[in-house]
């Protein structure tokens, strides 16, 4: 069960009423603890798919299989800042230490990516140079993507930091794509008609006049997690659904296997199994790791994913989708 706050009579400190943020009880803790997984000896595939990892990533390297098995590697390491994310305390090193620790096993994961895998890459400003640079050594380079985290605090002799990237790579030549997975609908201002008087790529719905376009490296219709979102947690980093929705619909096919070595509360594991794909991923903190496997849970009855609904993504808030229909079973 989680700790409906949205229930609750605000308080003096406490909670805004319709909070639904993502919190367990001691006991549920202890419930969802006990399905993690540690591993101190070698294993195989079928020992490592659908679950979450409670251990430093330095301590399961050793013990992850030998063969290449990874079709989709999602990475969201702490960025090169001071940081409290709980169990781990980061310390901001210098940039040229930042990219050996970087490279120690990002190294070390490249050959268990398969020769069809992709790999994404979450950076800030700071730590995009060195991730720019790994990814150049170790793989094909494609893209850097960047999305608009709307959040972000002000400063008064520089320009507000607002964005974060998305470094985006493949094994080879021969990798998945799926450009019409990743559509974006975006309604149309000024709409242009043909000599006909018809509508020239667009279309006349009852909610308003909209396209369907291309999908781009600038991403602006992404929501950061927050209080009133059901799928929020407390996890100071935590990403958005729909941005890893369209990073596995685009690079990864039903049945593929997603990784995330930093999974955070979560959101890479549970948006993977929304969309019908099987994954595994590390965690530090006990805690975290307890969110993600309680979100696993919820993704068995609730697929929605906020801004995607009818196969296509929705321009950030458009056409009244605060509540999405469920997704049907993949």
């Amino acid at each position: 069960m989680i700790e409906d706050t949205a229930a609750k009579e605000p308080s003096l400190g406490g909670p805004a009423p319709r909070n639904r943020t993502l919190k367990l009880s001691a006991e549920e803790m202890a419930e969802y603890g006990e399905k993690l997984l540690r591993l101190s000896e070698k294993t195989g595939l079928e020992g490592l798919e659908g679950r979450i990892i409670n251990q430093p990533l330095e301590q399961v390297l050793p013990f992850l299989p030998d063969e290449a098995f990874i079709d989709l590697l999602f990475v969201d390491p702490p960025y090169n800042l001071d940081k409290d994310f709980g169990t781990l305390n980061f310390k901001k090193m210098s940039a040229e230490a930042y990219e050996n620790w970087l490279e120690g096993w990002l190294s070390r994961l490249a050959g268990k990516l398969k020769p069809t895998a992709s790999i994404y890459v979450c950076g800030d400003w700071e730590s995009s140079s060195a991730i720019y640079r790994l990814l150049q050594k170790y793989f094909k380079l494609r893209n850097r993507i960047t999305w608009e985290r709307e959040k972000g605090r002000g400063a008064k002799s520089n320009w507000k930091n607002c964005s974060e990237d998305l470094w985006y790579a493949t094994v080879s030549n021969d990798f998945t794509f799926n450009t019409d997975a990743v559509k974006l609908k975006r309604r149309v201002i000024a709409p242009y008609r043909n000599r006909e008087g018809m509508p020239k790529d667009w279309q006349i719905e009852e909610a308003g006049n909209y396209r369907l376009t291309h999908p781009s490296n600038l991403w602006t219709d992404i929501t950061v997690p927050f209080w009133s979102m059901a799928e929020n947690t407390d996890h100071p980093t935590q990403k958005p659904e729909k941005l890893l929705a369209k990073i596995i619909l685009a690079s990864s096919n039903p049945g593929d296997l997603v990784f995330d070595p930093f999974l955070g509360s979560g959101t890479a594991a549970v948006v993977a199994k929304k969309l019908g794909r099987r994954f595994a991923g590390i965690e530090l903190d006990y805690r975290y790791a307890c969110l993600a496997q309680y979100r696993l849970h919820l993704a068995e009855s609730d697929k929605s994913i906020q801004g995607y609904r009818d196969g296509v993504f929705w321009e950030r808030n458009s056409a009244n989708l605060q509540k999405p229909k469920t997704l049907p079973e993949l």
